[in-house]
């Protein structure tokens, strides 16, 4: 495949893989009895895998050749850390938004513990990239200027057209569950025909 496309197709697994992740970990956790120990577990296995792709994989290719070692600066280092603690927050907290969310739904229904499962990831993939654009806007680091340079940039005016559209697409979604999972009404009971009265001193017609 061309270079010119090829980032497409690593933006569509990036997509593919976090798009799965939220229902793929509430899956695993289930299955591991679902209770807060079992989430803890999920938490253990999220980080078994980041450390074999994202510990190993890198040392093979660092160690074997592959790829040349980079400039170890201690900014660089630092800020990829943090992006680390941010990714790693982030999976915590949707094993924790899955068990919260059951609780909740129990407390509500208890015959509908998954009520607000799908909940979970619609808002987190709409208010994730509102928060990119906002961070963007108000943080500029540079080589020259270093990471702590701040300052205001008027975004384009589609951008509070794209939070209104999220916040619109998250509502639309959540609505759309809701009427999905309602019951239909009960059909109203036929109404009871009373016979017509006898008007006084006229007989009844003989069939």
């Amino acid at each position: 495949m061309s270079d010119k496309y090829l980032w497409m197709v690593y933006v569509a697994l990036a997509g593919l893989s976090w798009g799965t992740y939220v229902p793929i970990i509430f899956y695993g956790g289930s299955e591991l009895g679902g209770r807060p120990n079992a989430r803890l577990m999920a938490i253990l296995c999220v980080g078994v895998a980041y450390f074999v792709i994202g510990v190993l994989l890198p040392l093979v290719l660092f160690l074997t050749g592959q790829y040349p070692w980079p400039t170890l600066k201690t900014t660089g280092l630092v800020f990829s850390g943090l992006a680390g603690v941010a990714g790693a927050v982030g999976a915590i907290c949707v094993i924790f938004a899955t068990q919260s969310a059951r609780a909740a739904a129990i407390a509500v229904d208890p015959g509908a513990p998954d009520a607000y499962r799908v909940y979970i990831a619609p808002l987190i993939f709409g208010l994730a990239p509102v928060i990119n654009t906002v961070v963007s806007v108000v943080w500029h680091p540079s080589p020259k200027e270093g990471p702590f340079h701040f300052g205001f940039t008027m975004p384009h005016p589609l951008l509070w057209l794209g939070i209104l559209l999220v916040g619109v697409g998250a509502g639309l979604v959540l609505y759309s569950k809701e009427i999905s999972e309602t019951p239909a009404p009960a059909p109203a009971p036929p109404a009871k025909v009373e016979p017509a009265a006898q008007t006084p001193g006229v007989p009844e017609a003989e069939g």
